[in-house]
């Protein structure tokens, strides 16, 4: 059996675009050449499979009154077991934790993620008993957000405490034992709605993740 990579995030995983302009499809949905998860498959090879489950609007432990099943901590159970065995699990989120109507700040948030990873770690899905998490801090919220429709929504304040995730996320995967990245400086964001990834910047993510996933893999087997 193939070693199972799951990719559990929000619309930046699921692969939203907000720029028609910028996808070869001319939609709202990066396709398959383009999307980090389908990318990172292609550098893996054939030895691994790289399933997506990104949802666009997913939290890490937040539940949304306005839209159904948002909190990842919700699912996080169904996700791996229905994938199982699990090698690793990349988890990306923060981005819509940063919404007004939640009323977080970036350690607040931070604790959510944390309190994903344990739930994560204790799901009896993983090969040979061994959890193998992989946080991925998302760039940061451009303050361009304000300047567009979607920023009404997310509410005030997301640009700021998007700022604040990368060292509560760090910190968490350090007292978790997990692998980070801060995709901040890595893999860019539109300047449009300024917190969704560009194509390039899938490619970008995709090439990062590359460089840790197999050390990861290795020493999840030793």
């Amino acid at each position: 059996m193939k070693k199972h990579i799951i990719c559990f995030g929000d619309s930046n995983t699921h692969g939203y675009c907000a720029d028609p302009n910028d996808c070869a499809d001319g939609g709202n949905r990066f396709n398959e050449a383009e999307r980090w998860p389908c990318l990172l498959q292609e550098k893996l090879g054939t030895s691994v499979l790289v399933l997506e489950e990104g949802l666009s609007g997913r939290t890490t432990v937040f539940s949304d009154p306005l839209h159904e099943s948002m909190a990842g901590l919700d699912v996080i159970y169904s996700v791996l077991m229905s994938q199982e065995p699990v090698d690793l699990l990349i988890i990306m989120l923060g981005t819509n934790d940063t919404k007004e109507r939640f009323g977080a700040n970036a350690a607040c948030i931070g604790i959510g993620l944390e309190r994903l990873i344990m739930k994560a770690k204790s799901v009896p899905c993983w090969r040979d008993e061994k959890p193998r998490i992989l946080v991925v801090a998302p760039p940061y919220i451009g303050e361009g957000l304000y300047d567009v429709p979607e920023g009404e929504a997310m509410g005030r304040g997301c640009p700021e405490k998007s700022r604040g995730l990368s060292r509560h996320f760090a910190a968490a995967a350090e007292r978790q034992g997990c692998g980070f990245l801060d995709a901040e400086g890595v893999a860019e964001f539109n300047r449009l709605d300024c917190m969704h990834l560009t194509r390039r910047g899938h490619a970008q993510l995709a090439e990062a993740l590359a460089a840790i996933v197999p050390g990861m893999l290795r020493e999840r087997d030793e």
